[in-house]
């Protein structure tokens, strides 16, 4: 009895509580092979939901309370790894691509005849693995026989990845198109998504490669607007990188930037996909991470609801205040997947109570996180978009998070983002997630400009032929500049948007291979000659928005100059989003690209950096050093 007091007191008067001070382990995960940091590698704590990921130079830093905490270490393509952290405070790991899950190529003088040979003669000849890793393939096999060489598709889950087509905007003459109209667009859902397909060691469909986005993905330096209007018109001409005969112009919008504490008050409804095809860790399980950090930016006069949707909808969190964080994270750790997607009837009742909860003068929004497999119910495009059209004239704007791979409805989510007044983009990891919703707060859920239209005027005096960098799927016609009626893009708090166009200066080479003739008009007269009498304009830029919610529309004109300034001397914004524009050119094999290649857009963006706090500029410079790899096997 005595010895139990003495214990006893022993543990009062030392303050033992039986609980370890939490400590810190740090540490660089690499790729073995060439001893180089891996970015955007997952480190977790085995039987827990704690997890980090590596920065990009590949360093993570991560809290524990347990010294018998077991590290998991996972990136795709790789073997994982577990360790347990003991003593060690410094852990480094050194992971190896896990030969079951990589791309297989095989270098062969021999025709390549795609599929299984009928040619039951036909000989194995092995694989070769590519050094590059990529999700979910098996090891594919090579046959011989006849001559030819038959490659053996590995045992692959169905892919129904869904994106919209893509026409490459071409050059047109001033002559007889004048006028370039088109919407803003300020997603980025493009760039992430390409960045998955590359880290997995594919190039991405063409059509998954919207230039504009992958320019857009990045801020820029542009300077903050002063006066009425809600955000500043900056542009630069220099000549084109990739082609030195032509000019390159740069058109840049920087939206003021509302501090958080002085944000309207939010209404969102959180609409989540909980059907089955969202079982997966990069889907649900990744969607609920990412919604733990935008929990975490809520205030006291914020309110969410949340809306879940599989065979049926239902609400599993009624109106609840920001503040009430372990309210809202609670209703999130209890979501499972499983069942069909009724993603039509999800969304009328997201929409329904939105409205019921409508704050005037606030920021009301559906936020739609799924795969984009919406099966039963409203699931035509055509049915949603006059749903979603319906709604944003009624102020509730609509955004969309697109999850996961193998399933992926690109071309279904960027449409009702489009026609929701929202944005859209594409959340591969935990990093991304940060990027859209903490880093990015504001941009990506309160809109400062709605409806913000972009008209230029080329001078045919000054401008042989002219070509918007992408943008295919926001042109609009002529007309619709100036019809208020006319939907168009939205600009968020502190969000930039950036436009490209290359032109072929009037004087030069008399003929150039891009302007493509016609035959001479038979009842319209020629002009003899060019003159515009405006000798000193290159064009005329005209903008049109509307406040978040007002109904007409204001205008910006201004000119630009036809004198250019050298390469050499223009800003860090202007060679970067040429050497962002050059890449996707070559992801695309854009007949436009030029004498464009990996290695000089990587020399392009090394000396255009800048300021690059997030090292987003970074990764992406590793991005062309990776596919450029991928190009020369």
């Amino acid at each position: 009895m005595k010895t139990l007091l003495f214990i006893t007191l022993m543990f009062v008067t030392t303050g033992y509580t039986g609980v370890i001070d939490s400590f810190e382990v740090t540490g660089t995960v690499y790729y073995k092979s060439r001893q180089s940091p891996m970015s955007r590698v997952n480190i977790s704590v085995k039987g827990t939901s704690q997890n980090t990921v590596t920065d990009i130079n590949g360093k993570y830093k991560i809290t524990l309370a347990n010294r018998q905490a077991i590290l998991v270490v996972s990136s795709v393509g790789f073997k994982s790894q577990e360790v347990v952290v003991g003593q060690k405070r410094v852990i480094d790991f050194y992971l190896e691509l896990d030969e079951s899950l990589v791309i297989v190529e095989e270098k062969v003088e021999a025709p390549l005849i795609i599929g299984p040979s009928k040619d039951k003669s036909i000989n194995r000849i092995g694989y070769k693995h590519s050094g590059v890793p990529t999700l979910g393939m098996a090891k594919a096999e090579y046959y011989q026989g006849n001559n030819q060489v038959y490659y053996q598709e590995p045992n692959l889950r169905h892919n129904t990845e869904e994106y919209a087509t893509i026409h490459e905007n071409i050059f047109l003459d001033p002559t007889r198109k004048p006028l370039s109209t088109f919407s803003i667009d300020v997603d980025a859902a493009s760039y992430s998504n390409v960045r998955r397909f590359l880290r997995q060691g594919r190039k991405p469909p063409k059509d998954a490669v919207r230039i504009e986005e992958l320019v857009n993905y990045f801020t820029y330096d542009y300077t903050e607007p002063e006066g009425d209007d809600p955000f500043s018109v900056y542009t630069e001409l220099s000549s084109a990188p990739w082609n030195p005969e032509h000019q390159l112009l740069h058109i840049g919008l920087q939206g003021h930037k509302i501090p958080l504490e002085n944000l309207p008050p939010s209404n969102l409804v959180f609409l989540i996909d909980v059907s089955g095809s969202m079982n997966s860790p990069n889907k649900l399980g990744l969607l609920k991470s990412a919604f733990k950090l935008l929990t975490n930016q809520l205030r006291a006069q914020d309110k969410v609801s949340m809306v879940v949707y599989a065979g049926a909808a239902g609400v599993v969190l009624a109106p609840t205040a920001g503040n009430q964080k372990q309210t809202i994270l609670g209703a999130l750790g209890q979501l499972q997947a499983g069942g069909s997607t009724a993603g039509g009837q999800g969304i009328k009742l997201a929409y329904k109570i939105a409205q019921e909860q409508y704050l005037e003068g606030g920021n009301n929004r559906v936020i739609l996180a799924t795969d984009g497999d919406f099966n039963i119910g409203a699931s035509s495009n055509a049915e949603m978009e006059r749903l979603i059209e319906k709604e944003r004239e009624k102020g509730v704007f609509l955004t969309v998070l697109g999850f996961g791979m193998g399933n992926y409805k690109d071309s279904k989510m960027e449409i009702l983002a489009d026609k929701g007044n929202g944005n859209y983009a594409y959340i591969d990891d935990i990093m991304e997630a940060k990027k859209v919703l903490v880093n990015e707060f504001g941009g990506t859920l309160f809109t400062i400009a709605k409806d913000v239209k972009i008209q230029i005027e080329f001078n045919p005096a000054k401008v042989k032929g002219y070509r918007l960098i992408g943008y295919e799927n926001r042109r609009l016609r002529d007309e619709d500049f100036n019809d208020d009626k006319k939907d168009a893009g939205e600009l968020g708090s502190g969000h930039t948007v950036t436009a490209l166009y290359e032109i072929i200066p009037h004087d030069s080479q008399p003929h150039s291979e891009y302007i493509k003739s016609i035959d001479p008009l038979k009842y319209q007269k020629q002009s003899a000659g060019r003159d515009t009498g405006y000798s000193s304009e290159l064009l005329t830029l005209k903008l049109r928005y509307k406040q978040p919610q007002g109904t007409q529309s204001r205008l910006i004109t201004s000119t630009v100059g036809s004198e250019p300034i050298r390469l050499s001397a223009t800003s860090d914004n202007f060679r970067w989003s040429a050497a962002v524009a050059s890449f996707g050119m070559l992801l695309r094999e854009s007949e436009f690209k030029g004498n464009a290649t990996y290695a000089l857009v990587e020399n392009w963006a090394l000396g255009a950096q800048g300021t690059d706090r997030q090292g987003y500029r970074r990764e992406f410079i590793q991005l062309v050093q990776s596919v450029d790899l991928l190009a020369q096997n």
